[in-house]
């Protein structure tokens, strides 16, 4: 008899919303997590002063080189978080082919759903359709119909501010919490954008935060956001969504959760004879210990490396490239979203303005290139993000005594941002591999990592640093500041921290890893639903479609062990 209905590898995003609808469905479900337990009264930092903060909250150059060279540096990244990001030392890998690769992740209870940036859109009915229209990669086996009513549960859960803006490349939801206002300088940018280009709109940023509560909420222990722009260091409000906050104690209020960390999923055991996952053997982090837990069915959670990594060391002689491998196409098709282009201004005229608080997300410009028809040389589009605001005030560098005073009493000039997200194309040969000798301190084989940018990328994304400088050119907008080019950053992808795709769903098993329910072609009770799955990247922010994805398939799997097919 197994020790569980389910097993969820990975406690994040995906895997708590996995985690919550098993569990809400009465199946006993256990969370593995190779990270510590998450407790925000300890780990969190989002009440510490200033003062309380060694060196202001700056890590070392010295433990920078030492142990984040190769994931790179982010502006969460500090003092009081670093315990929340995986070190190089503690979990390594390479990339290889000349290009870089970023690949930025923690190990603790809630993974980057305490670390994300929470903007949250919904994947369009034309970005579903895409890849069947141009020809890239394979089709998505779904449609948007068949997603929107995920998108509606998830939404209502997690709580999302957001305006209605009917636009069909960003479906609104039906359950938008009161949205963020927009700063003067990004109503003005708006007003002159849609009149000199009607068909690109900028909007007030979509977010997972609660500017509302429902009772459910309430109930959960979470409060709403303050606007206080602390997010990085967690959140004591529980006021953004994240997995510790509000999927794991859905999960745990209904008794069926078995939560363990420091669990280090090894592979997944695999019966040649029923063709069944029946559990997975897992070390323990802390003793280093060997053991096995059985269920079920198993859900993959790990990240998008992660999983990738897990399921190819779990080969065996009927599945020798990988566990549900047939298709040749796990760990293929690594997807980022494209960044390296920003573009900024200074807004004149608004100097008697100021804002409330300190907002958790920007405007947004959706994608309007190659919308709805294709009509550039280059293939799909991008979006923008928007940041604004005035610089001047806190000035902590411009000295002591009176000069100090003087510096800190007159905020400085309006400034205005555009920060394209761009979309990366499938390719088969941008790729995660397990190493074939080298280990991480587990004992595990670690990550090479082999991508390559495209012509495709090269070319949409100079497209959008030019529009960007159009854009804020023709607003009359003054000191056009080319903040970052994007030739001198295409030398690799991760930088956004959206990968996904190595594990894709479509129509065929030999051309992909998992069927339109998130269910692995080759092995019927083995789901995957992290941003594996993804068949294309879209340009927005994919957690969202994590989420409504990963409920959609948990429900499916309750419903096929209930009628007795797995």
């Amino acid at each position: 008899m197994a020790d569980f209905d389910a097993i969820v590898v990975g406690s994040g995003i995906s895997g708590g919303w996995v985690a919550k609808e098993l569990c809400e469905r009465g199946l006993k479900v256990c969370v593995l997590d190779r990270g510590k337990p998450t407790d925000p009264a300890k780990d969190y930092s989002d009440f510490l002063e200033p003062w309380e903060k060694p060196h202001f909250d700056n890590v070392s150059e010295d433990v920078l080189k030492r142990d984040f060279a190769i994931q790179g540096r982010t502006y969460a990244l500090k003092e009081s978080t670093r315990h929340f990001w995986m070190t190089d030392r503690e979990q390594p890998y390479e990339y290889v082919g000349g290009q870089k690769f970023k690949w930025r992740r923690g190990a603790h209870v809630g993974g980057r759903s305490l670390m994300w940036g929470r903007a949250v859109y919904r994947l369009s009915p034309h970005d579903f359709e895409e890849n069947k229209l141009d020809g890239e990669g394979v089709d998505w086996p779904v449609r948007y119909d068949d997603i929107a009513p995920w998108y509606d549960r998830v939404e209502e859960f997690i709580g999302v501010a957001g305006d209605r803006d009917g636009l069909p490349q960003l479906p609104d939801s039906k359950h938008f919490l009161p949205a963020f206002e927009h700063t003067c300088v990004e109503t003005e940018l708006k007003q002159k954008l849609e009149t000199l280009y009607p068909e690109r709109k900028l909007i007030m940023g979509r977010v997972a935060h609660l500017t509302h509560l429902s009772d459910k909420q309430i109930a959960l222990g979470r409060g709403k956001c303050q606007a206080r722009n602390h997010c990085y260091h967690g959140c004591s409000y529980g006021a953004y969504f994240s997995s510790v906050s509000a999927t794991l104690p859905a999960a745990e209020r209904t008794g069926n959760l078995t939560l363990i960390p420091y669990a280090v999923v090894s592979e997944l055991v695999h019966d040649p004879v029923t063709n069944r996952v029946t559990g997975v053997h897992v070390i323990d982090a802390q003793t280093g210990k060997m053991r096995t837990h059985t269920s079920k069915i198993i859900f993959m959670n790990a990240s998008t490396i992660g999983t990738s990594l897990i399921l190819l060391n779990s080969a065996t002689e009927t599945h020798p490239n990988g566990l549900a491998n047939s298709s040749d196409q796990l760990g293929r098709n690594l997807m980022d979203h494209l960044g390296g282009t920003r573009v900024q201004a200074t807004v004149k005229g608004f100097e008697d303005c100021y804002t409330f608080g300190r907002r958790p997300i920007g405007g947004y410009i959706p994608r309007y290139r190659n919308y709805p028809k294709r009509e550039e040389s280059y293939k799909r589009g991008w979006g923008y993000q928007v940041y604004s605001g005035r610089g001047g005030w806190g000035g902590w560098h411009s000295g002591i005594g009176e000069n100090f005073k003087a510096k800190n009493r007159t905020p400085g000039d309006w400034t205005i941002m555009l920060d394209a997200f761009g979309e990366c194309l499938p390719n088969p040969d941008n790729r995660v591999t397990a190493h074939q000798t080298k280990t991480d301190k587990w004992g595990q084989p670690t990550a090479v990592i082999n991508v390559k940018l495209g012509e495709n990328e090269k070319s949409l994304m100079r497209a959008a640093h030019q529009d960007a400088i159009d854009i804020l050119t023709d607003a009359g907008f003054s000191s056009i500041k080319e903040a970052q080019k994007p030739d001198d950053n295409m030398d690799g992808i991760g930088g956004r921290i959206h990968e996904m795709g190595t594990a894709r769903m479509g129509r065929d098993p030999k051309t992909s890893v998992l069927n339109g329910w998130n269910q692995s072609h080759d092995i019927p009770n083995l789901f995957v639903t992290d941003g594996s799955f993804m068949t294309s990247s879209a340009v927005q922010n994919p957690s969202l479609t994590y989420m409504a994805f990963s409920a959609r398939a948990a429900n499916h799997a309750a419903d096929l062990l209930q009628e007795g097919v797995l």
